[in-house]
């Protein structure tokens, strides 16, 4: 699924936290089922990937030309069928034992994005419940910034969505984008 959207740089960050919770709620609201997000961008059900979300955005000085939300939700795939993420990957219909209907999910999630859209265009709070089902916070975790690989304890996000995260050394990084891996 992929959204194009206009909105100010202010909300611009905030783009992830918006479609990563509207998954979630949607998929809660159709089969009762708690998914958790994985800063910044992967929503899970029972640790595995259900869902990801990226943005790609235009900006052009405190301008935002557009900005794309892109959504992939496994739906009814069998993770088995692909070996690279069957150990990784979920899909509804595999937590539920049964198919699931795109069009009820499309409209359930469509009908949570702009909901949520809408109240952070209207300045309204929305990171309080992000937040409550970020899956990373108060674990050891890895993080890829590029090339550069920084472990420590994702303490917190900041009000932008930023990690935060506590190096062995004491010191706090935050950080905007990247790959987490959870840590044992």
């Amino acid at each position: 699924l992929s959204i194009i959207l206009h909105p100010n740089l202010e909300q611009l960050p905030r783009l992830t936290m918006v479609a990563a919770l509207a998954v979630a709620q949607s998929i809660e609201k159709l089969t009762g089922l708690e998914p958790a997000i994985k800063w910044p961008n992967d929503v899970l059900i029972d640790g595995k990937k259900v869902s990801g979300v990226l943005i790609e955005s235009d900006v052009q000085g405190d301008t935002v030309n557009y900005a794309i939300v892109g959504i992939a939700l496994n739906v009814n795939l069998d993770p088995s069928s692909i070996p690279e993420i069957s150990e990784t990957a979920t899909s509804l219909k595999q937590v539920l034992g049964r198919e699931v209907s795109r069009f009820h999910v499309l409209e359930s999630l469509l009908g949570e994005f702009e909901k949520l859209y809408q109240a952070l265009r209207r300045g309204k709070p929305i990171d309080s419940e992000w937040r409550r089902r970020l899956e990373t916070l108060g674990k050891k975790v890895a993080v890829r910034c590029g090339d550069e690989l920084k472990e420590g304890y994702a303490e917190s996000v900041d009000d932008e969505g930023n990690l935060l995260l506590r190096c062995p050394d004491g010191s706090m990084v935050t950080i905007a984008a990247g790959d987490v891996t959870l840590r044992a």
